[in-house]
């Protein structure tokens, strides 16, 4: 019999891979948690099963099908349609990721399901990097909401595995930072991003990204340009600054230019990849995973960056713990 449990997983994180809507992919997840609690007389009953509340007419399809000992038919078209992950050479040595959410902000599953996912594909490391308070539509934390998130991102570690407790931080419009300086010192990674005013001048917003860059406390420039190429949430074009300036201001300061692995961002486009190379700078492929499945879009960004003849040895993410945190630090 094929269990229901594990199907219902692999369709949600599939689902979670295309971008699909986050609501399809969190009820194939939150049945999948019902009925791994129910007890077997349920389990067995299709009309208590069908009756069980979160588990609706697709899931139990999944379910019966699964316990009938086939393949569930929504998981066979699934497998069809879903892009294989692409190995590159690039994507086998990289050994973890800084840039991933979870539902503290706008992810879509909790800070476990995320670290688990982790573990599956291999990883060695994880940072958990919600949004801070000035980006409301995504829930960002707030200094006491941080704190609490803290050890609880720590405590999922295993002596073979670390979490990383960090955060998304919105770069202001003056370059500061959207959240206590002193609380940004106590994490272990802080990636700086642009959310708002994306269309400001090409001067202004140089200076803006210059200074948010030279901040000690940064690690990692998020989506540079804030591009969208395509997706549901339509196009944008890349914000305009001196990338030259800002490339070299990271790679003064040891600051990585990451290279964001969603297919919609492709962030920064080839030609700031180029760039961001001559001036000597640091990556960091990160997949920008909002749920468990997305963490797999790693394969992207390695694809990019192998592309680009970005070497490996100049990606922090390719790095062992140690070295990562003492870079970190």
């Amino acid at each position: 019999m094929v269990d229901p449990v594990v199907a219902l997983l692999e369709i949600a994180t599939l689902l979670e891979r295309e971008r699909a809507s986050r609501y399809r992919a969190k009820a194939f997840r939150q049945a999948a948690a019902t009925f791994e609690a129910l007890p077997e007389a349920v389990r067995g009953d299709p009309n208590r099963l069908r009756a069980t509340k979160g588990i609706g007419e697709s899931t139990f399809a999944v379910i019966r099908q699964a316990q009938a000992g086939e393949i569930p038919s929504y998981l066979v078209e699934l497998r069809g349609e879903v892009e294989p992950e692409r190995r590159s050479l690039l994507r086998t040595k990289l050994r973890g990721d800084l840039h991933a959410h979870t539902e503290w902000s706008d992810g879509a599953t909790p800070i476990s399901a995320m670290a688990d996912a982790a573990r599956a594909l291999g990883h060695e490391y994880l940072a958990i990097t919600d949004h801070s308070p000035r980006l409301r539509v995504a829930r960002g934390l707030s200094t006491e909401r941080l704190r609490k998130q803290m050890p609880l991102v720590r405590a999922e570690s295993t002596d073979a595995f670390r979490m990383l407790a960090g955060i998304e931080v919105d770069i202001l419009d003056d370059g500061t930072l959207d959240q206590d300086q002193a609380l940004l010192g106590e994490l272990d990674i802080v990636v700086a991003s642009v959310h708002s005013k994306l269309r400001m001048d090409s001067r202004s917003m140089t200076q803006r990204m210059i200074v948010a860059v030279s901040n000690p406390r940064v690690n990692v420039l998020g989506h540079c340009t804030g591009r969208l190429v395509q997706g549901e949430r339509g196009t944008r074009e890349r914000s305009q600054f001196d990338a030259r300036a800002v490339f070299e201001a990271c790679a003064e300061n040891g600051v990585a230019v990451e290279i964001n692995a969603r297919p919609e961002r492709q962030d920064p486009p080839d030609d700031l990849i180029a760039l961001a190379l001559d001036a000597g700078c640091l990556f960091s492929i990160d997949s920008d995973a909002h749920a468990p499945g997305q963490l797999s879009l790693l394969d992207h960004g390695a694809e990019r960056a192998e592309n680009a003849g970005v070497p490996a040895e100049r990606i922090v993410t390719t790095w062992g713990l140690e070295r990562l945190k003492a870079w970190a630090e």
